[in-house]
């Protein structure tokens, strides 16, 4: 009966007013002008580029169109007019933004660089019709993101996500123009990156014996192993196919705090070096956290120096979030360091901690990242804030002049329920439909103008204690990953949430064609 669901309510909304032949656009464009007519592929047909830089870019829509066509579209650098595919370099427009002009003749791209070549190609294939169409409507559109950081984060700590899922969880973000993959790499429960001067981190700590069964007040285990890790090749495969969708990747080493994993291979990093540590099995916050002693930070920087080694990014995020105090205070090393460096709480030893981990980052060129809790005690210089608990970590980083992420819990944890937890799988509770996403802006944060320019951007975050697979993971993810996506590209005007509904509605064929599992829940909210 399910299956029918979904065309009575098209039918139901198109007697209301909505037509499927509206642009179903996510996220919607800056300027989107309709045209007469429509393009049409046909076999042969090339693809033409003036700049090198594109030709990848118009070969990938050469494979999209053959593998749903078999039309033999060819892609070929250098124009020599006529119909087809034109891909023109335009040094005048931003880096991201792009010109898509579509005639019944051709069809125009135009770009300064790869990236709004490639964004533009994405609105292209949702212009298309999603089953195998060869037509294209005529249209232009001028477009160019609102944020220049829009970002989803992947906790695979967890649940360890295979090299193919996460591969799977970048193309879905390209489909939507979002740049940025945040990948939350560590965590008490295991630890996933090969460290080639720490061989334990893989051999032990990113293994656990049980796994939490059911919501965390169960208290309940499943008896069932669970570990995995990505090896440095495999990262630099990763990197490789993010890069070739113009997603950057930011790994994240949680320090001080969540280091249980970590001090089950090697407990002399801790305040209690002789007790027994094993990797977490129940979800929460641990309390077994890293000692900030001279041994701890040499080894941090030697796990850090590896990591930047790999990535080629700008930032490295170091969590710095829900790190308890109860073992530092109950430290007499830690009580006395307080005293020796003049310090009044553990609140400033954390931030101290911060502080020596972000000099050492900054002297190799790249810049940290952390969570809202890195403002306690003093944020460290050359920091940059993501806001997780509310918007006030990210206000109070602009006004103090640093550069923040909005990924407020309230609008964008994809791990809490979307519709009735009744009829929902479980999640890790919360609620959040659609529409409350959605209704996230940056401009009604009561900063100044100037400092709302230090907000950079906003994130969505999939943490996994109850999300055990890629599918759940997009289940969790889509559609509110789409709002996100709108929230960070379209500019404010142009937003409306009953038109993105609509929109979205008619946009679900793209996401069946790609198999998507998205949720449906949005269908029956207001």
């Amino acid at each position: 009966m399910k299956r029918f669901l979904l065309p009575f309510l098209l039918l139901l909304l198109a007697s209301f007013g909505f037509s499927q032949s509206e642009f179903n656009l996510i996220p919607y464009p800056k300027k989107v002008t309709a045209g007469a007519g429509q393009f049409t592929f046909k076999k042969g047909m090339q693809i033409q580029s003036n700049d090198a830089a594109f030709l990848p870019i118009a070969n990938l829509v050469a494979e999209q169109f053959n593998a749903a066509s078999g039309l033999s579209v060819v892609a070929r650098q250098g124009i020599s007019g006529g119909s087809g595919i034109q891909f023109k370099k335009n040094p005048a427009l931003a880096e991201e933004a792009y010109v898509l002009e579509v005639t019944s003749k051709k069809i125009l791209i135009e770009a300064s660089s790869g990236k709004g070549a490639f964004y533009a190609v994405q609105t292209l294939f949702q212009l298309r019709p999603a089953s195998a169409g060869v037509t294209v409507p005529a249209v232009r559109i001028e477009d160019e993101p609102r944020l220049g950081y829009r970002g989803l984060m992947l906790d695979v700590g967890r649940y360890f996500f295979s090299v193919a899922d996460v591969k799977r969880f970048l193309d879905i973000m390209a489909m939507y123009k979002l740049n940025t993959f945040h990948w939350h790499l560590t965590e008490d429960q295991g630890w996933r990156i090969e460290i080639k001067k720490y061989p334990l981190l893989t051999q032990i700590s990113s293994v656990r014996k049980e796994t939490t069964l059911g919501h965390l007040r169960d208290r309940k285990l499943d008896g069932k192993p669970h570990g995995g890790f990505y090896t440095q090749d495999q990262i630099r495969e990763v990197i490789a196919y993010a890069s070739s969708k113009y997603i950057t990747i930011i790994p994240e080493i949680e320090m001080p705090g969540h280091s249980q994993a970590l001090l089950a291979a090697y407990p002399q990093l801790g305040c209690n070096p002789d007790k027994i540590y094993q990797v977490a099995t129940m979800w929460g916050v641990s309390e077994d956290v890293l000692c900030p002693r001279e041994e701890t930070f040499a080894f941090m920087q030697d796990v850090l120096t590896e990591v930047m080694e790999l990535f080629p990014g700008q930032y490295i995020h170091i969590g710095g979030d829900e790190c308890p105090k109860k073992q530092w205070r109950e430290s007499r090393f830690c009580q006395n360091l307080i005293k020796q460096l003049g310090l009044k709480n553990e609140d400033e030893l954390q931030s101290y901690f911060i502080k020596r981990i972000d000099q050492f980052i900054t002297s190799k060129g790249k810049k940290m990242l952390g969570w809202d809790e890195i403002l306690e005690g003093g944020l460290s210089p050359n920091a940059m804030v993501m806001s997780w608990r509310g918007v006030n970590g990210g206000i109070e980083a602009a006004k103090q002049k640093h550069q923040a992420v909005m990924t407020p819990n309230s609008f964008f944890y994809l791990d809490y329920y979307q519709g009735d937890p009744k009829t929902e799988p479980l999640a890790i509770g919360g609620n959040l439909p659609l529409s409350k996403t959605y209704s996230f802006d940056v401009d009604q944060l009561g900063l100044s103008p100037e400092d709302t320019r230090y907000i950079v951007g906003v994130q969505a975050n999939v943490w996994t204690e109850y999300i055990s697979n890629i599918s759940y993971a997009e289940y969790m993810t889509y559609p509110r990953a789409l709002a996100l996506a709108e929230i960070g590209w379209s500019p404010r005007e142009a937003r409306d949430f009953e038109s993105f509904k609509k929109r979205l509605i008619g946009h679900l064929p793209h996401m069946d064609a790609k198999k998507i599992n998205y949720s449906k829940a949005f269908l029956s909210q207001k």
